[in-house]
């Protein structure tokens, strides 16, 4: 591991460093080794405009894409991204993931004309989905044609824990310490501590 990476030689080496490791969960002690942290070989990661912290973990399928016209993708230190999670910038949208964050499998941020901005120690369960963007329908366009449209970034702040299957529209900003139940669709601010669970998304208590 010491010698891991993104280029063909790091992938060699970290193939070689896998052969007595168990899949998944097993190979989260290899990211605290060295400080350039764990990438599985068959990850996908754009060349520019990715900032990485120290020890993160970068699973297996992973996709880190950035398009000509998209904002950086900044991975915070001890960053946990578990397998085929998808990072997408483009139209000037960028992804911000905060120190210790933990991103469970098959999660979706599609940073398209908005910032998408997780801070530090959130909890995100498999299959959420974050989009600070939405298509016009206006008739005067085809639904292919239609503009991207956006009513501001999405913030989720730190220690929030948000269940299976969440989306996040844009705009929308998920206070500390908040919990978001399974398959809730979130189209309104959530305050600091507060439990919220539906489609659309409703505080049904606060945490004592």
């Amino acid at each position: 591991m010491r010698f891991g990476g993104f280029g063909a030689f790091g992938k060699i080496a970290t193939k070689l460093s896998l052969i007595p490791v168990e899949p998944f969960r097993h190979r989260y002690p290899l990211a605290t080794l060295y400080h350039h942290g764990f990438t599985a070989p068959d990850a996908m990661i754009c060349k520019t405009g990715l900032v990485r912290g120290k020890y993160v973990y970068i699973g297996s399928r992973v996709t880190l894409f950035r398009q000509e016209d998209g904002g950086e993708i900044i991975i915070g230190d001890r960053v946990y991204l578990n397998d085929s999670i998808r990072f997408e910038t483009g139209f000037g949208g960028s992804i911000e993931i905060g120190d210790g964050t933990h991103i469970q499998p098959e999660c979706q941020f599609s940073a398209y004309a908005g910032k998408i901005k997780i801070g530090k120690n959130v909890q995100i369960a498999p299959r959420c989905a974050f989009y600070p963007y939405n298509h016009g329908i206006s008739l005067e366009k085809s639904m292919m044609e239609q503009p991207i449209v956006s009513k501001g970034g999405i913030m989720v702040m730190d220690e929030a824990w948000l269940g299976y299957g969440v989306i996040v529209l844009d705009g929308v900003t998920i206070g500390e310490g908040a919990v978001i139940g399974a398959g809730s669709v979130v189209k309104d601010d959530i305050p600091d501590y507060a439990i919220s669970v539906g489609v659309p998304a409703k505080i049904i208590k606060m945490r004592e």
